[in-house]
């Protein structure tokens, strides 16, 4: 890796700050209060071609990598918008990255370029509700229909985004039983309300960018929809999470960058027993923790990234860079609501609302205790336990 300062990436970062400077953190709580998604700064970004960074550049995308990806994001969460801003952004940064590398010509030609300038919105159909984190486990079929094409008949939960999306990356059982990893399939589909059921769930946070249990009832899907082969959706897939992985660690970082600034802002402004709370070691060492702990994730994401953008084995590291990204945040955020008191459990001071999203990271897209055992099992070579 290279560390020398990259003129590229410092105006990424200067952009997308200057964008997101737009939007306060009174935007974010209303959106987020309201319930509504963030229309005003998803058009403003789409705009500036950042939804699109990370698709080629025929298909009208910027042509960058999940590291140029990743430092926009970072920038939209440390802004104030928190996982609100960023997940309106990174579904479709990264979920369509499948159709990119696997998808066929028509897949590519029909939704790349539309995704690309901002028009498509996707989600992400994997988790189930009897199969979380065991993928293997997934029960939504695919059948073929004897037409050429197939209908999709299952549930699926914490589809983020499924209430403005047209498509969803959507990974259905083809072959085989539950617990087979090899019948699998990946198809990008349409969220076609004659034949799906979108209801959000009601969640503690992020409530902008909602969170919704789809059921697909016969739904038709073509077969010009698969992506890549049939029975490989699993594997496909990979090149969706590991980037998520990434995505979310940066997006972690973010979090935890604006809480600290807000916790640091306070320390040195609020005064008890005659001094600034900030010069009590009790205050001042737990906020240095965080943002050395902030630093080290942040380093491990960028780590990431590089070995994904250049085709090296990535999975350890995008792991560990989403572990650790999701510690330090939470962190940061917890340390943030402590050195406000009392005030901190106020919404006017926006600290709780970070609170409330950084600990998201800590469950999903998985939860730090699958990542551990990932670790273990697979890079340590320790036996399975589970």
């Amino acid at each position: 890796m290279d560390f020398t300062p990259n003129a590229d990436h410092e105006a990424i970062v200067a952009a997308v700050d200057s964008v997101c400077a737009q939007f306060d953190d009174a935007y974010w709580s209303n959106c987020d209060e309201a319930h509504e998604f963030p229309w005003e700064f998803y058009r403003q970004m789409a705009g500036g071609g950042w939804v699109g960074i990370a698709i080629p550049e025929q298909y009208g995308g910027g042509g960058q990598g999940i590291t140029e990806a990743a430092l926009v994001l970072n920038r939209v969460a440390a802004s104030g918008a928190a996982m609100n801003g960023s997940t309106a952004l990174h579904l479709t940064m990264f979920g369509l990255n499948p159709v990119v590398k696997f998808g066929n010509v028509r897949l590519k030609d029909t939704f790349l370029p539309r995704a690309a300038a901002g028009e498509l919105h996707v989600a992400f159909g994997v988790t189930e509700p009897d199969a979380g984190t065991d993928t293997s486990r997934i029960v939504t079929r695919a059948t073929e229909d004897g037409a050429g094409g197939w209908t999709v008949r299952g549930r699926k939960i914490w589809s983020s985004k499924a209430l403005e999306s047209e498509v969803c990356l959507l990974l259905v059982r083809t072959d085989g039983e539950p617990g087979d990893f090899a019948g699998l399939t990946l198809f990008l589909v349409d969220l076609d309300p004659a034949y799906c059921d979108i209801v959000p769930i009601p969640k503690v946070g992020r409530n902008a960018v909602a969170s919704c249990e789809v059921a697909y009832d016969d739904l038709p899907v073509e077969d010009w929809r698969m992506v890549g082969e049939r029975g490989r959706g699993f594997y496909h897939i990979l090149h969706g999470l590991n980037p998520e992985r990434i995505l979310l660690a940066s997006m972690a970082c973010g979090i935890g960058e604006v809480a600290l600034k807000r916790a640091v802002a306070y320390a040195g402004e609020r005064e008890v027993f005659g001094r600034p709370i900030g010069a009590n070691q009790a205050i001042s060492h737990p906020l240095a923790k965080a943002h050395m702990e902030l630093n080290a994730a942040f380093t491990m994401m960028l780590h990431a990234a590089w070995r994904y953008d250049n085709d090296l084995e990535c999975a350890e590291l995008a792991n560990t860079a989403k572990y650790l990204a999701a510690e330090a945040s939470y962190f940061a955020a917890d340390q943030a609501m402590q050195t406000h008191g009392g005030l901190g459990y106020a919404t006017e001071y926006h600290v709780e609302r970070y609170w409330r999203e950084a600990r998201i990271q800590r469950i999903a897209p998985v939860s730090q205790e699958m990542t551990l055992n990932y670790i273990a099992q697979n890079i340590m070579g320790l036996p399975r336990s589970y």
